[in-house]
């Protein structure tokens, strides 16, 4: 096991829920605002910063996971939309498959092309079933991946689709709505999840504020992903730092 996963698993064994800032890559291309979002970050008390997005508009993606790095103490995780966005100076990368979709691409085929990088560069990979979950509007992520959204209002589809990708060995599940859904995931369907399946479950998407990142923690997230929220409100994520860790 990986230090990352180990320390995802730890939190989650201890019962302690963790909080990962989701950084996008074009961040990078203005080095203050860059500079100030992993500040605030680190100030507020985040426990991962996670990089990446599904579709790039800059080739500057090494450079901004580089300075991520250097910027910070916490562990670094890619999130990768495409192979193409591997850097050597991550930490761990989600070794994503999205479960929740019939995109062979997105399933076998891309991995099958980023694994021998992922291996010379030396990142550990956390083989994750990736779930989108339908967050009341299109959102890029379901446009590029060409893959329908599980319904919003039902969990034993996801239930199911989280057991079968943990039996499948996948170490981590990540349900998530995508960047700028108008909701998250339900409550009942992050129970229905959690009460399935043993890994570590991850929740992202459509969170804005403190009072739904508590409720969508005691629902058994063990790790909340914010992205958009916090880039439209910077001082927002010390009150989502402070529902999560409390």
């Amino acid at each position: 096991m990986g230090v990352v996963l180990e320390h995802i698993e730890a939190a989650k064994g201890s019962q302690r829920k963790l909080l990962a800032v989701l950084i996008d890559p074009d961040f990078g291309q203005n080095e203050a605002v860059l500079e100030r979002t992993v500040q605030n970050a680190c100030m507020a008390k985040a426990d991962l910063l996670f990089v990446g997005g599904s579709l790039l508009t800059t080739a500057s993606f090494d450079r901004c996971v580089e300075q991520v790095k250097a910027l910070s103490d916490r562990p670094v995780v890619l999130f990768p939309g495409s192979p193409a966005q591997l850097s050597r100076h991550a930490d761990a990368v989600l070794f994503l498959s999205l479960i929740s979709g019939r995109n062979p691409e997105l399933l076998i085929g891309h991995h099958v092309t980023a694994a021998p990088s992922i291996k010379a560069l030396g990142l550990e990979a956390i083989p994750t079933g990736y779930m989108l979950v339908d967050g009341g509007r299109p959102t890029t992520v379901s446009y590029v991946s060409q893959t329908l959204p599980i319904p919003h209002d039902k969990p034993g589809i996801a239930a199911a689709t989280a057991l079968a990708g943990e039996l499948l060995g996948l170490r981590a599940i990540y349900m998530d709505t995508g960047s700028g859904a108008q909701r998250t995931v339900s409550p009942a369907m992050i129970a229905a999840v959690r009460k399935a399946v043993n890994v570590p479950l991850i929740v992202g998407g459509g969170i804005r504020d403190a009072a739904t990142a508590r409720a969508l923690c005691e629902a058994g997230a063990d790790v909340l992903v914010v992205g958009t929220a916090f880039e439209q409100d910077p001082e927002l994520i010390f009150a989502m730092s402070e529902a999560v860790h409390g």
